[in-house]
């Protein structure tokens, strides 16, 4: 019987590669591994740049190299693998974590906890058999970043972590759908869920702390706290509805915010991955207040609290991965979200062409653009 992956294995792609840490990104082509039955190969339109990519290429994650990193990616269908009865070729669809579907915690609906997380999505740079899916002139490159390794003009991922988009969605607006979007939205609206007149302060109006401030608005709390390090971002979060701007430069940011909330916030969430703004938001709580912990740091950072606060204020920390969503029911609904005018996230994207990549992450690492977003060209690998 013939093999009915040997029709795709020399499927080529233009991928942004990095040779070791710190290294630039390196455009070259590739070739795509054949699809196993629940694999589909998308040919991608738009890709979002996360600091996660950024971390990652800098050596801060433990993934090897050489590597094509990227997480938010947005395309078209090209072809499904024989098991696969959704999405359909032709289909537009925006992508997602990977999981493995089968664990208890995938059968339960929250893939995001799913046994084999780490693997799937950062440590391997494979899939879990550890064959590559992409390789250069016969040899293995690390991909499979979060089940996809965006950067790169076609990709193939599990069936699992594609959803679809609506034709009046633009594929550029649906990338990053598939991280900052759903973690920042997500952490507010699945996981803290402000209360009617509560006060919730945001470390960080980056991409993610923007996404939860304007879930945010969505919900019952009284008062909306931006805290960041850059005047221009919080101008932008002020327009996004946040009441109260905080210069975190300025001062003890802390007080300040008891200030404001009247003896502190029923709820905080940093999104920053710094240890000390960490430390500040747990001290900007509320007694019995809640910590929603996003920022992702290095492996082994840790944060300093006072211990005795603990037991007199009684915090609580809750760490949120991805919004603890299930991609194929909660980004459909903030697709609704988003065609309803309700969640204007375009409003902080910058677009760049795919050939301006190391362009994009330098803007995003120095804080000029808050959701950069890659623009393939349809003609460049064919």
């Amino acid at each position: 019987m013939t093999d009915p992956t040997v029709r795709h294995r020399s499927v080529p792609a233009l991928a942004a590669i990095v040779e070791r840490p710190g290294a630039p990104f390196r455009f070259e082509e590739v070739t795509l591994d054949g699809l196993r039955p629940d694999e589909i190969r998308v040919r991608l339109h738009a890709a979002g740049v996360c600091h996660t990519d950024l971390n990652a290429r800098a050596g801060n994650l433990p993934f090897p190299m050489p590597a094509v990193f990227g997480h938010e990616g947005a395309g078209v269908v090209e072809a499904v693998g024989t098991a696969v009865t959704t999405p359909k070729p032709g289909e537009r669809v925006v992508l997602s974590f990977a999981s493995c579907g089968g664990c208890r915690a995938c059968r339960a609906g929250r893939p995001v906890r799913c046994g084999q997380w780490g693997a799937l999505n950062l440590s391997g740079g494979s899939r879990l058999d550890g064959t590559a899916t992409l390789h250069r002139e016969h040899r293995p490159v690390h991909g499979h970043f979060f089940g996809q390794s965006a950067f790169a003009t076609r990709v193939t991922v599990n069936a699992r972590s594609a959803i679809p988009v609506p034709d009046d969605v633009p594929l550029d607006v649906a990338a990053p759908l598939g991280c900052s979007v759903q973690t920042g939205a997500g952490a507010v609206l699945r996981i803290l869920r402000p209360t009617v007149g509560s006060s919730l302060a945001i470390f960080g109006a980056g991409a993610v702390g923007l996404s939860a401030l304007l879930a945010a608005r969505l919900t019952p709390a009284g008062r909306i706290i931006a805290v960041d390090l850059r005047p221009e971002r919080l101008a932008i979060a002020r327009e996004l509805g946040a009441q109260h701007l905080i210069d975190a430069r300025e001062g003890d940011v802390a007080a300040r915010i008891r200030e404001i909330s009247d003896g502190g916030v029923h709820y905080a969430l940093d999104t920053t991955g710094d240890p000390s703004a960490l430390r500040t938001a747990v001290d900007s709580l509320a007694i019995a207040g809640v910590c929603g912990v996003i920022g992702a740091a290095p492996p082994n950072t840790e944060v300093r609290l006072d211990m005795a606060a603990m037991l007199d204020r009684l915090p609580r920390l809750i760490g949120i991965n991805q919004g603890d969503a299930d991609p194929r029911s909660f980004i459909p609904q903030l697709l609704e979200l988003y065609r309803s005018g309700r969640l204007p996230y375009d409003k902080f994207i910058t677009r760049f062409r795919f050939s301006e990549i190391e362009a994009a992450a330098q803007a995003a690492a120095r804080g000029a653009a808050i959701k950069p977003v890659l623009l393939f060209d349809v003609d460049e690998v064919e």
